[in-house]
C-alpha cells in the first residue's frame, strides 16, 4: 500500500485543527530560516503529522516544512541555512541537528536510510 494513500484515520476531521488550513500557508514554504522553524513548531501537534512526513517524503518534496520536518530538493534537511557561507559553529550545530532529525524520523516509523535521503 502506498504510504501517500494510505486511509486517514476516520476520527479525525481533515479541516479541524490543521495547522496549515489555520495559518497562511506561505509560512511551510518560506525563505526565512525562523519562518520554517516555526512552521515546524506548529506541525508538533498535529493529528495528521506523521500521515503528511509520510506522503512528502515518497513523493520525495522539493521544499517546504512537511509533517513538521523541512525538505530541500527532496531531502529532509535539519534547518535551512541562510544564504552565504555557513559560521563554523553553524557547521557544528548541522551535524548534531542532523542526527536529531534521523531520531525524529526513526521515531515517526520511518527507516532513515531507506525511506529518506538526508541531505549533506
Amino acid at each position: 500500500m502506498s504510504l501517500a494513500l494510505a486511509p486517514l484515520d476516520v476520527s479525525v476531521e481533515v479541516e479541524a485543527n490543521l495547522p496549515c488550513r489555520k495559518f497562511d500557508p506561505d509560512l511551510w514554504f518560506s525563505d526565512s530560516p525562523a519562518e520554517l522553524e516555526l512552521a515546524k513548531s506548529l506541525c508538533g501537534d498535529c493529528p495528521l503529522r506523521v500521515e503528511c512526513l509520510a506522503g512528502a517524503v515518497e513523493r520525495a518534496e522539493p521544499w517546504g516544512v512537511w509533517g513538521g520536518e523541512i525538505f530541500e530538493r527532496g531531502a529532509v534537511v535539519p534547518r535551512k541555512r541562510p544564504r552565504g557561507r555557513p559560521r563554523k559553529e553553524d557547521v557544528a550545530r548541522d551535524a548534531a541537528l542532523r542526527v536529531e532529525a534521523e531520531v525524529r524520523l526513526a521515531a515517526s516509523g520511518l527507516s532513515t536510510r531507506a525511506a529518506v535521503r538526508l541531505a549533506a
